[in-house]
């Protein structure tokens, strides 16, 4: 079993990268600092956007970044407040790129 990244530190670490990339980001729901679960919104920036929880790919045993949903910006927001709704502990951060930069990639686990 490998040691977890308390949620705080992750979250911290994960501003500090968009904030060097220049790539304006928001803490849009604090959850629980240490267990709570991250689900990341890319806006585009043009009315779309993307939702991005971490899920567990079993066939190379990692955690991987998956997109929940995407679509208008209006949808993807009912679906992370229905995500809100399950677990009060989320995390939910705001990315605001038109380009579609996350840098989850970075951050896959």
């Amino acid at each position: 079993m490998s040691a977890r990244l308390a949620a705080h530190v992750w979250v911290s670490a994960y501003l500090f990268c968009l904030q060097r990339a220049a790539i304006p980001a928001y803490v849009i729901a604090r959850g629980d600092a240490t267990a709570g679960a991250v689900l990341v919104k890319l806006a585009r920036l043009d009315g779309t956007a993307q939702a991005f929880m971490r899920g567990f790919d079993l066939e190379r045993e990692t955690q991987v970044w998956q997109e929940l949903c995407a679509g208008p910006e209006a949808d993807v927001d009912a679906a992370i407040s229905r995500q809100r709704g399950f677990d009060p502990d989320l995390w939910v951060i705001e990315v605001e790129d038109a380009r579609g930069r996350h840098m989850l990639d970075v951050f896959a686990g």
